[in-house]
């Protein structure tokens, strides 16, 4: 299944429709191929209860293609997506995240897909014997195996991947939103802390309250914003410790944001607790945005943070650790806005959308010049 000349070829990405990290990328991604002109590009988001229609109409309204596959089982996912495949004729088929590269792959292998290709979004998967097998297997039939960090690089070439096909391509993010962060002046801010990240087992939101709840017996009590949507029993579990901790009159759960951008450059600090990533996006952006940030030590955030020059980084899990650094930042503004501004100058040297965007289609415009696997 090769474009015929004249035609641009086309690259169909598959992620979850859950609005992960992982889906912000492949949004991107085919925002991207439409802005450059080298690919056709569909969408395919597999089907999640947090799968709003709203979000999905809005990327339509937006101008890109999206289609949506049952999630229900695997074998149906599986199933639509090749019959999906059928009709696009996709000459690259992108499959995003776990466990979505599995049934992605198997759906591409079934529809014929000429190339394949697996991105890793997470340093750490759930990979049982059986599914690690599945992925060898599968990865000696694909073209090229994309972490989104060094970090994630390491962790597929320790499961086993052909390494002469493993890369690493940095998240980015857009950098247009902030470009007006140094105008909003640090001491200017509200001296609070916002954390925008999905609630999910993966992020470490109790370690946060935890740790806001000893910033207050040494009489601090910043305000705190929680941003983002993810599983209702994370969140009920989240607010159920605030309640417990006395925390319901300094802690906001937002849920969803629609502005992100703008409650980052209003604030002063912003966390990521977490207890493992990819490529933090949630952190880049508050470095975007001018904010003085914390994250956890774990591999993706401390390839991000160079340590009391661009952030803090704390131990993972460690609320009086975490405490300890939100009073360093909330006690010393002036050191806190000067890591500040070297984030804020990292991110627009390193971690820009256009050069994760141009990396992805230079491997994929490479990828139609060979034969497939």
């Amino acid at each position: 299944m090769t474009a015929p000349r004249g035609q641009r070829p086309k690259v169909l990405h598959f992620v979850t429709g859950g609005f992960s990290g992982a889906t912000q990328v492949a949004v991107d991604l085919v925002r991207a191929h439409g802005a450059s002109g080298r690919f056709d590009a569909l969408l395919v988001l597999r089907r999640k209860r947090t799968t709003l229609p709203e979000r999905v109409r809005a990327l339509q309204a937006d101008g890109l293609r999206v289609e949506l596959a049952p999630g229900w089982s695997h074998a149906a996912t599986v199933w639509a997506l090749a019959s999906l495949c059928r009709r696009f004729q996709p000459d690259i088929l992108v499959a995003h995240g776990y466990s979505e590269h599995l049934w992605g792959r198997y759906a591409g292998l079934l529809a014929g897909v000429r190339h394949l290709v697996h991105v890793e979004h997470n340093s750490r998967e759930r990979y049982n014997a059986w599914r690690l097998v599945q992925a060898r297997w599968l990865a000696r039939r694909t073209d090229a195996i994309v972490g989104c960090s060094e970090g994630v690089r390491s962790a597929l070439l320790g499961y086993g991947f052909p390494q002469d096909r493993v890369h690493a391509i940095p998240n980015g993010i857009r950098l247009e939103p902030y470009a007006n962060a140094p105008a909003h002046a640090f001491a200017q801010r509200i001296p609070g802390i916002v954390m925008a990240a999905r609630f999910a087992r993966q992020k470490d939101h109790a370690t946060l309250l935890q740790a806001v709840a000893l910033l207050r017996t040494r009489g601090l009590r910043p305000p705190v914003l929680l941003a983002g949507g993810g599983k209702a029993s994370a969140r009920r579990a989240a607010e159920r410790l605030a309640q417990t901790l006395g925390l319901a009159d300094q802690v906001t759960f937002l849920g969803h944001c629609n502005d992100v951008p703008g409650l980052l450059k209003g604030h002063q600090i912003c966390v990521l607790s977490t207890h493992y990533e990819g490529m933090p996006l949630s952190l880049i952006e508050g470095m975007a945005a001018g904010c003085a940030v914390v994250g956890s030590q774990v591999v993706g955030v401390q390839e991000v943070v160079d340590s009391g020059r661009t952030g803090l980084l704390v131990e993972h899990a460690n609320p009086q650790a975490l405490a300890d650094a939100l009073a360093t930042l909330l006690n010393q503004p002036q050191d806190a806005a000067r890591m500040a501004a070297a984030a804020h100058a990292e991110v627009l040297q390193r971690y820009g959308l256009n050069t994760m965007t141009e990396r992805y289609e230079a491997l994929l415009g490479s990828l139609l010049e060979k034969p497939a696997p």
